[in-house]
């Protein structure tokens, strides 16, 4: 008889890990998860839905992609389903009354939470539409973007400055916080695809108390230095037909004679040019040094223990196979969009909640910021003083239902015993009492009573007959 199968995969007798490893380059600690939520979803408009549509593309993977708000939902719903889901980050869009467009970004469960005004935004596709050879749409969202920040602190701010030395330290810390942290020196450059930059604009003057960001986002391509335009289109067409891809690729030779024409760039080879010989100046700057990605041969222990032994020998060691080989790479930036122009207006304690911590047109003194403490100390007191007056009623209340819920049951054994009484005693009624007459003592449980009134009654009809008869005779 054949064995039945025995699925490993999804059902219990699969020896799946309970926690899956973090992936390579990345710290152990749990990734930042956010949700990019409209405020009032069918008030803010096309032109907000489309943004946060496209601020959820730069948090990803670790974001909400497919969140669909509804118009009834409010803040406290969402609130309630950041801790089952792990959420750690809140991204609210809303528009105000007077209609600018306002971004709040608050750290889950407790806050602190900055306030933004978009004083400009531009989206994805209006991004696309100014760029001559636009890009992205591929395998640059799997992986979460580098965040680089430029001029967020500012040399010599201190507490009693307008932008507080803290509040700057505030900024940096929640938005490193957005994304998960990396380790330089085991992230692999494959898994770097896109950039997030978010410089500050330096403010005109001393007296201006102004924090404004600028937001872009950028996509990761790399090239090779050195070689030509042709022998990279080779290249390239040569991965596409690897993959079996539909697009096109292959470059057209049909008018050639020989594949050495296309790489010579004709017969005087005049048509053959590299970064170096194109006439237009090199940046250097934008050049890296990097592992070649070439597939290598694995060695056999034999070949490993024979690399190690002669490991001291250069020559052995750059002649073998175990050697690695560097090449040289242009790095160049395709800015994928939304583009946003923040200006911080207030930063509260709580999460959308609590007291202000910096606000950007009110400035207070140190003896009113002593009477908020005051104020703010003093609702901290009632509040606690209501949960401890909540908490003393729910035990209150479920003592009261312990001791009803004893009563109840003490009671129903009771009325369980009278009813016991009732099952032996089925004639309880008044209907037969008073058919049988008041005193219970006198009652004849075998009916012989009613025996001895049937044979009395006989005896009576037998006399009446006996009378008739004389009457008759006589």
């Amino acid at each position: 008889m054949a064995r039945s199968r025995t699925k490993k995969r999804t059902h219990v007798g699969a020896n799946n890990p309970k926690h899956k490893a973090p992936p390579t380059g990345r710290s152990a600690v749990q990734d930042p998860k956010s949700m990019v939520i409209r405020i009032g979803a069918g008030e803010v408009g096309s032109s907000v839905s489309q943004l946060a549509k496209d601020v959820r593309q730069v948090m990803e993977p670790g974001t909400a992609s497919r969140l669909k708000e509804r118009r009834a939902n409010r803040l406290r719903d969402y609130v309630t389903m950041t801790g089952p889901l792990g959420v750690t980050h809140l991204l609210l869009f809303s528009r105000s009354q007077s209609g600018n467009t306002n971004l709040r970004i608050a750290t889950t469960p407790r806050g602190p939470t900055l306030h933004f005004r978009v004083e400009k935004y531009s989206l994805c596709k209006d991004v696309r539409k100014a760029q001559r050879h636009p890009r992205g749409g591929g395998k640059e969202y799997i992986t979460p973007p580098l965040l680089i920040m430029n001029n967020i602190s500012t040399p010599g701010a201190d507490a009693n400055s307008k932008v507080p030395k803290h509040l700057e330290s505030l900024t940096t810390t929640v938005f490193q916080s957005l994304f998960p942290r990396i380790n330089p020196q085991t992230t692999p450059l494959k898994s770097i695809r896109r950039v997030l930059l978010l410089n500050r604009e330096p403010a005109k003057d001393k007296d201006d108390g102004s924090f404004v960001l600028n937001f872009r986002h950028y996509a990761i391509f790399t090239k090779p230095v050195g070689v030509s335009k042709q022998l990279r289109r080779l290249d390239a067409a040569e991965k596409l037909v690897s993959v079996k891809s539909r697009k096109g690729g292959v470059p057209n030779l049909g008018k050639l004679a020989d594949i050495s024409e296309y790489m010579i760039g004709g017969e005087n080879g005049e048509g053959y040019m590299t970064e170096g010989t194109s006439g237009s100046e090199m940046e250097t700057d934008a050049e890296v040094e990097v592992l070649e990605e070439a597939p290598r041969r694995v060695l056999s222990s034999k070949a490993r223990a024979a690399n190690r032994e002669n490991e001291n020998d250069d020559e052995a060691v750059e002649g073998g196979e175990g050697g690695e080989r560097v090449e040289r790479r242009r790095v160049t930036l395709v800015e994928l969009g939304p583009r946003m122009k923040l200006r911080m207006t207030k930063v509260e304690e709580g999460l959308c909640s609590g007291k202000t911590m910096w606000h950007e047109h009110i400035r207070k003194s140190r003896q009113e910021i002593q009477d908020l403490e005051k104020t703010w100390e003093t609702r901290r007191k009632e509040k606690e003083a209501r949960r401890k007056q909540q908490r003393a009623n729910v035990e209150k209340k479920k003592k009261e239902r312990a001791v009803t819920a004893a009563k109840c049951s003490k009671e129903g054994e009771e009325d369980g015993d009278d009813d016991e009484d009732f099952e032996m005693n089925s004639n309880n009624s008044d209907l037969f009492d008073e058919m049988m007459g008041e005193d219970q003592d006198e009652f004849d449980s075998e009916g012989l009573a009613g025996d001895a009134e049937e044979a009395i009654g006989e005896q009576m009809n037998e006399d009446e007959w006996e009378d008739e008869r004389e009457e008759i005779a006589g």
